[in-house]
């Protein structure tokens, strides 16, 4: 069945429009690189008691190779069931689609039969293509479910997309947001642009995925020009793979965030954290080697807590880059008032429970 933005529960969007963490879910495998049921419901049961105001699954951190081992569906399904079973409160779910017309069209339905709210739209399949195809494409997706917009970094498959193309996108009747994740200011910038151009500043909210800027996206002030007149808009929360790791801890700097912003105070300490996170973010990610260990990375952070068993990848040749273990064994001991370890270790026991 067919779903509009007035069709999801008003707590939800509530949620997503005020600004929530997001985390980008990863997949949990075992040794044998199959689905590792357990682990996967404690991520999401994590996720929930640290405070995400939503969850993304099918998305790049969960793998895009689960559509090859017939996974989608059995991961969007355990992920639904986890938050729902969890929590009172309800979480705006966004499910990944990907592919081409016809492959997005069918998982955008498969999301829509597991209630899931909007689906991130990534368009790598797209390389090559012109724009007017492109939109033909979104234009399509949206009459099946809410689109969240996902501008992915080209160093893992992204298509660069100008002004152009968002203020066109922007102004899709069934956008609700736009995750921006070039980690590039300038194409930030074109989203921005594009959304307040189309006019549609107040019905598609801003996330960042730029895990290279995530404090400072949050906090700055994007005073554009329409017609004459100033158009001031706001990143109102973040949909990160970097998310997906010390989530109680985030949860926090959000609320700092959005606190500043209500402020009109950013303080030096907040920028300093800033840095911080964005040197953690460098070692999780693994810029060294143009992002090659980004999965694994927080895979990593993740099974030093105990959340997963390994860092099993779909891919078998997919893992660690060398010396981005020691990388990370650098910012954990550099940075650790950014680590949720002890909330973790205090509720693993009750999130492994079947």
């Amino acid at each position: 069945m067919a779903r509009q933005i007035a069709d999801i529960p008003a707590a939800a969007l509530a949620r997503f429009r005020e600004g929530s963490v997001i985390p980008a879910h990863p997949l949990a495998l075992t040794a044998a690189r199959t689905l590792d049921e357990m682990r996967q419901k404690a991520l999401s049961r994590y996720y929930v008691d640290a405070g995400a105001g939503g969850l993304a699954v099918g998305v790049h951190t969960t793998q895009f190779e689960i559509r090859d081992v017939g996974l989608y569906e059995p991961v969007l399904r355990l992920a639904a069931e986890a938050a729902t079973g969890w929590s009172n409160d309800t979480l705006f779910m966004i499910a990944g689609v990907a592919g081409r017309t016809d492959q997005a069209v069918a998982e955008a339905q498969t999301a829509a039969s597991l209630d899931y709210h909007a689906v991130l739209l990534s368009l790598a399949a797209f390389q090559g293509a012109s724009e007017d195809e492109i939109i033909a494409h979104c234009q399509r997706i949206s009459q099946e479910m809410p689109l969240v917009g996902f501008y992915l970094q080209p160093a893992v498959g992204g298509v660069l997309l100008p002004f152009s193309f968002w203020r066109r996108f922007a102004e899709i009747d069934n956008v609700v947001g736009i995750k921006m994740a070039p980690f590039n200011r300038y194409r930030t910038l074109d989203v921005v642009r594009g959304v307040v151009g189309a006019g549609a500043e107040d019905r598609v909210t801003l996330y960042t995925g730029n895990d290279d800027n995530i404090l400072l996206d949050l906090v700055t002030p994007w005073r554009l020009v329409r017609d004459g007149a100033p158009v001031d808009v706001r990143i109102k929360g973040g949909l990160l793979g970097h998310w997906s790791v010390w989530v109680n801890s985030v949860t926090g700097l959000l609320g700092r965030a959005h606190a500043a912003v209500a402020a009109d105070r950013v303080d030096q300490e907040f920028l300093a954290l800033a840095g911080q996170i964005t040197d953690c973010n460098a070692a999780f990610f693994d810029v060294a080697n143009d992002f090659r260990g980004c999965i694994a990375g927080m895979h990593e952070v993740l099974r030093r807590q105990g959340v997963l068993e390994g860092i099993w990848c779909l891919d078998p040749e997919e893992g660690l880059s060398p010396g981005q273990a020691a990388e990370i064994d650098r910012v954990c001991e550099a940075y650790p008032h950014l680590n949720d370890d002890v909330f973790v270790a205090d509720n693993l026991e009750r999130w492994l429970t079947p």
